[in-house]
């Protein structure tokens, strides 16, 4: 086999993987978005669908698996090669955590759905709109092995954390009001921070694009803004 034939080979292998994980990764922007509408909407069956969903992620996390493996076993890569086969590997299970994590949501909006509306599900489709956007330009990133795009979504994280804490204070006051909404107001708390997980994976994969273009990890520290954890409500106001 010639040297020419092989190189193109790999190529093929490579584009392969890219396409997969861009595939991937679309199933799971609209698997969030759907869970996202499913919550606000209170739209049980759109809940069902994205839950069900899910398995076609795995079953694309599987395929990059065994397309990764068959290539490190048969090509035998190294350096940019190499790097390229292992970030789609990193990469694919990230996404396949978003997937998870719209379907819980998913779950949690069928819970909610029995309850009376809470308020604080409209700060829920705010956070929603900038974690889905950061998944978006993450993929076209990796795809187009933007850097400059990559460190923007890095970027963003902080926005997500922020928003996260401030959903966390709200969704605490509302429970502190009123005692009758602690069940509901749970279930938002969770689907708060599984929004705000989608963002840290989102950002881990705009540190893989990094990598995988500069050879490096990013060189400074990611900002975290979440405060949650610390969150004291008083409404006293004292």
């Amino acid at each position: 086999m010639s040297k020419e034939h092989i190189v193109k080979s790999f190529d093929e292998d490579l584009k392969k993987l890219d396409n997969i994980i861009a595939e991937m990764g679309g199933l799971a922007e609209v698997q969030l978005a759907d869970a996202v509408e499913a919550l606000i909407k209170r739209d049980t069956e759109l809940a069902d669908s994205v839950i069900a969903g899910d398995k076609k992620i795995d079953a694309l996390e599987s395929e990059i698996d065994n397309q990764a493996t068959t290539t490190l076993a048969l090509r035998q890569p190294m350096a940019d090669d190499l790097r390229a086969t292992i970030t789609a590997l990193r990469a694919a299970s990230l996404i396949e955590r978003i997937g998870d994590y719209a379907k819980n949501i998913a779950k949690r909006s069928v819970v909610l759905s029995q309850s009376p509306p809470l308020g604080p599900a409209k700060s829920i489709a705010r956070m929603a709109t900038l974690v889905q956007g950061m998944i978006k330009d993450v993929l076209d990133a990796y795809v187009a092995r933007d850097v400059d795009k990559a460190e923007a979504v890095r970027a963003r994280d902080a926005d997500a954390d922020l928003l996260h804490t401030s959903l966390f204070r709200e969704i605490l006051t509302y429970m502190m009001e009123d005692p009758r909404t602690i069940t509901s107001c749970t279930h938002l708390l969770f689907v708060a921070k599984n929004l705000e997980r989608i963002g840290d994976h989102a950002t881990n994969i705009a540190e893989l694009v990094y990598y995988l273009v500069k050879g490096v990890p990013p060189m400074d520290e990611r900002e975290k803004s979440d405060a949650s954890s610390f969150t004291v409500v008083d409404l006293d106001g004292d």
